[in-house]
């Protein structure tokens, strides 16, 4: 699903967010990720510069599931980090396939995007089918105790820019 704001043709690069599902940060505020702020902090930078897309994806618990992501959390809560409970649990440490976000993208004809994410991966597979990614701007939100070794392990161990003091050795 995509939402829009504006004119999405032209030369100019767009502003989008593409999203991951994620029932617990999205719609019950869910500290234990930064989800929810960064798709509250991308709806709200598309609407402050007037025009951009938010486009969101059925891909819940980073492709695993609702049910695997709960199973997850218990792992996470015995010790386990986010990317080993899910390869505990037999899935992959990242099952999402943004294949389809560069079809979205296509189809209502935006032909160049400034990317509003901190991952990588995302980066690589909206290029790698086609979507012209013209700028990558970090969106870093939702930085809290409860989540700092969440967000840690997703700087180490998947190579995300997340750029806070907290994180990067300068305090917590």
């Amino acid at each position: 699903m995509a939402l829009t704001l504006g004119n999405m043709s032209g030369p100019d690069p767009v502003l989008v967010r593409v999203h991951s599902e994620c029932l617990t940060g999205d719609a019950f505020s869910s500290l234990r990720c930064d989800c929810g702020a960064q798709l509250a902090a991308a709806m709200k930078q598309v609407q402050d510069v007037g025009w951009g897309c938010i486009v969101y994806l059925r891909q819940e618990g980073r492709g695993i599931g609702l049910h695997a992501k709960i199973q997850a959390y218990n792992l996470q809560d015995q010790g386990a980090d986010t990317l080993d409970a899910n390869l505990m649990l037999g899935h992959p440490a990242d099952a999402r396939d943004y294949g389809i976000a560069s079809e979205i993208l296509a189809a209502i004809g935006i032909e160049s995007v400034c990317l509003l994410t901190n991952n990588p991966d995302k980066v690589l597979q909206l290029a790698g089918n086609g979507a012209n990614i013209a700028e990558r701007m970090p969106l870093v939100v939702g930085v809290g105790d409860q989540n700092i070794e969440y967000l840690t392990t997703k700087i180490d161990r998947m190579g995300h820019d997340i750029e806070d003091a907290r994180l990067n050795g300068d305090g917590i």
